[in-house]
């Protein structure tokens, strides 16, 4: 297996692993229950490993999902890169607790979303990326990007970016701060970005987080025309991003895309998430692509996609077999 390979993050001074911790199903809410065990044996093989970008954010189960972080990187804060966001807020005296966009300077700074809040959690006095998660459209963009400069200037965060922005949307915040990056949903049954803004981010200096590289589990290797989410699932719905590709309508359709991927995987040697994982860092762009490991095995493999080397005909084979994939749409999400 190789050693992690590492990539700088747009134009910026940071250095982050190829391959990235996406902490999404670590609050045990939007994905079913976790065992908190094995997801700390994850994160101490992940860093033994050479992975050091883990991604989080306030939305990710209220909080939990940077509580459960912080608590596992306890003396271990100076070997990763920690990435939060903000601009997502809750009301915390209400029942149920929907999560809304709210961009405005309170709810950034000092909103259960916000800033302080997320250090506090995180158990760390900085933070090394710091991402606004949805555009606001109800708040003029210069009111958050004003926020991150500020932060940043005083050392409470490292660099700064955005998830999820459009070209038109980036072009409005230039003028008030420089942002280093932009995550949005990259994989085999997304590309929606790749076409429509990539060229974008990289005359800007933007990297890229790609999330979502395992195609929201569709290609982890182990989805089976028997799998059953539960309701608490967020992929129960069936869209992934505005792209109906888990309804019953066309999951069938996908699972055979799955299952010829997984044909090619086989011959070229490598498992599926491997496959799904090279295939979004052929791309330079791409500064991390982020898989949200579950247990120690899962690093292990997904590591393995560091020593894929596509041939043309490869790629050929595999950009044919996606045109057979149903649901994918070419809007991009808003």
């Amino acid at each position: 297996m190789s050693a992690m390979r590492y990539r700088r993050m747009g134009d910026s001074d940071l250095l982050v692993s190829e391959i990235g911790y996406g902490c999404w199903p670590m609050g045990g809410e939007d994905y079913g229950a976790i065992d908190d065990a094995e997801t700390a044996g994850a994160v101490d093989r992940a860093i033994d490993e050479g992975i050091t970008l883990f991604d989080t954010a306030p939305a990710y189960s209220h909080g939990r999902a940077e509580e459960v972080l912080g608590n596992l990187l306890v003396g271990r804060r100076q070997d990763v890169v920690i990435v939060t966001k903000c601009g997502l807020h809750w009301d915390i005296d209400a029942d149920p607790r929907p999560i809304r966009r709210d961009s405005a300077r309170a709810s950034i700074l000092d909103g259960p979303g916000g800033l302080h809040a997320s250090l506090r959690r995180l158990q760390t006095d900085y933070l090394d990326l710091w991402l606004v998660h949805w555009p606001d459209v109800n708040v003029p963009f210069e009111e958050p990007m004003a926020v991150l400069a500020e932060a940043q200037a005083a050392g409470k965060v490292r660099q700064v970016g955005v998830s999820n922005y459009h070209p038109a949307q980036l072009e409005t915040c230039a003028p008030f701060v420089r942002l280093v990056a932009n995550q949005v949903g990259y994989n085999l049954f997304d590309r929606r970005w790749e076409r429509q803004a990539f060229p974008d981010f990289r005359g800007r200096g933007l990297g890229v987080m790609a999330y979502g590289s395992l195609a929201h589990g569709l290609l982890a290797g182990t989805w089976t025309r028997e799998t059953h989410l539960l309701a608490t699932d967020w992929r129960s719905r069936g869209t992934a991003f505005r792209q109906p590709l888990l309804t019953a309508e066309h999951l069938p359709a996908n699972l055979d895309v799955v299952d010829r991927l997984k044909q090619v995987a086989a011959r070229i040697r490598v498992t599926l998430p491997q496959l799904a994982l090279a295939w979004v860092l052929r791309e330079p762009l791409v500064a991390t692509a982020l898989v949200g490991f579950r247990r120690p095995s899962e690093v292990d493999d997904n590591l393995g996609a560091l020593d894929v080397a596509f041939s043309g005909a490869d790629l050929a084979e595999i950009d044919a077999i996606m045109v057979d994939a149903k649901g994918q749409v070419e809007e991009l999400p808003t």
